[in-house]
């Protein structure tokens, strides 16, 4: 199968587009035949060995988690899917070798379920990590509800405009940060706008004079700082950029593959509940362009890779 790999750490000049074996399914793996994926910055900061703590790195790496494809095999234990079934997933494991950017991808049924009608695959490949992650945050961590005040940093990114969609489905009022290029963007989905940078605290105490019940940090350093002088007595905070939020009695969350939060994201998407807002595609050959654009930081919503 083609596919892109990389043989060790590094930046995207490393990555390697070629031919790779088709990958062995297992008994509780089905085989996809990817149609897209999608880029995220975790997907670059693995590729320079900023998770090898973590997670061991089987070279050559096929980079990538976020897939949308159709099923073409099941292995003999799976029962939850059939040949031709449309799918999504989250394809992390516990070491980095098996990625989604190829033809093919074998992923455990525990990071899978069906795939949105209403999207299109290259919209689809863009909800598991960055839904996953806003979903499990907003309900677990923050905990939030109907008439909750939510202020979410870097509104406007993968993650951001998730959580944005998702704690207004909730019954919450939502502030969100960005560039005022994409203002108009955020209101789109529901929120209220406010910069970033110098001057935040200000600008959010007067949007919300009492304080903010939640604050979701995608950003980390002075804005997570900042957080904690902004909630209301008993707000919660979390961040998914910096554990230093711990430190300020906050949740850090990394992400985790889970098929109920990503099926229940299937279905807030076809409700019309959840979109997703495509700003780039490349095809796979391209991937390591792909991964430029991401990381100049500056991205609205998902980068899509389309594999024919």
């Amino acid at each position: 199968m083609k596919a892109i790999s990389y043989r060790r750490y590094g930046g995207p000049e490393i990555l390697e587009y070629g031919e790779r074996p088709e990958p062995k399914v297992g008994p509780d793996s089905v085989l996809i035949r990817v149609k897209a994926a999608a880029v995220n910055p975790v997907d670059w900061k693995a590729q320079a060995g900023y998770l090898e703590p973590v997670l061991d790195a089987v070279f050559p790496v096929i980079p990538g988690w976020d897939v949308a494809g159709v099923v073409e095999r099941p292995g003999p234990a799976v029962t939850e899917f059939q040949p031709g079934d449309e799918v999504i997933g989250y394809v992390r494991e516990d070491f980095l070798s098996r990625g989604t950017c190829a033809e093919y991808v074998a992923a455990p049924v525990r990071t899978l379920a069906r795939k949105p009608r209403n999207l299109s695959f290259t919209q689809a490949a863009g909800i598991p990590l960055v839904g996953l992650t806003a979903y499990q945050t907003l309900v677990r961590a923050l905990r939030v509800g109907e008439g909750d005040t939510v202020l979410v940093h870097a509104g406007a990114g993968g993650v951001g405009s998730m959580a944005v969609q998702l704690a207004r489905y909730m019954g919450a009022r939502v502030i969100g940060t960005a560039g005022e290029r994409n203002h108009e963007y955020l209101r789109a989905l529901g929120a209220e706008p406010t910069a970033y940078g110098d001057g935040l605290a200000d600008r959010v105490r007067a949007l919300a004079p009492n304080g903010v019940d939640a604050v979701l940090d995608l950003v980390g350093g002075d804005a997570l700082a900042v957080s904690s002088e902004l909630l209301a007595p008993e707000g919660r905070l979390a961040s998914i950029a910096d554990p230093a939020v711990l430190g300020l009695g906050g949740h850090y969350v990394f992400v985790r593959p889970d098929p109920n939060d990503l099926q229940d994201l299937t279905d807030l998407a076809e409700r019309g509940a959840l979109g997703v807002e495509v700003s780039a595609v490349f095809p796979l050959q391209k991937t390591a362009d792909a991964q430029r654009l991401s990381m100049e930081g500056h991205v609205r919503g998902k980068i899509a890779i389309t594999v024919d």
